[in-house]
């Protein structure tokens, strides 16, 4: 499945952006798909994950009850709505799917075999 992200950009800390990934070229709802971030000079890292069906969801620590993740299946679409937004958020978000057919809610790079080319968001303080 092709990847193309979208959304990121410049926002104050406490404020909120809402990023979207458009996927083409296979069936998107057999996919469980997932944001990833890299911060500046650091690893890249989970941030989110949700199910086919967008009922089961999944954070890391850092963005549980700030960030959700959803998906409309009939646009193909997956998105991440941040909100109380920090300067540690700083970071290059790429969202990433997983085998087709895979029902494993992984939080590890190696299990996500197609990315997007990522989107940069920077939070100011």
């Amino acid at each position: 499945v092709q990847l193309q992200a979208s959304g990121g950009g410049l926002v104050q800390a406490g404020g909120s952006l809402r990023l979207s990934c458009a996927a083409s070229g296979s069936i998107f709802s057999n996919n469980v798909m997932a944001w990833f971030r890299q911060p500046p000079g650091k690893e890249r890292e989970f941030v989110a994950g949700v199910g086919w069906s967008g009922g089961s969801t999944y954070y890391a620590e850092s963005v549980k009850g700030r960030f959700t993740i959803s998906r409309d299946n009939a646009k193909n679409t997956v998105y991440l709505q941040m909100n109380s937004l920090k300067p540690e958020d700083t970071a290059v978000y790429y969202c990433a799917a997983a085998p087709s057919g895979s029902r494993r809610y992984s939080r590890e790079r190696y299990e996500y075999h197609d990315w997007g080319q990522g989107t940069l968001v920077t939070v100011s303080s």
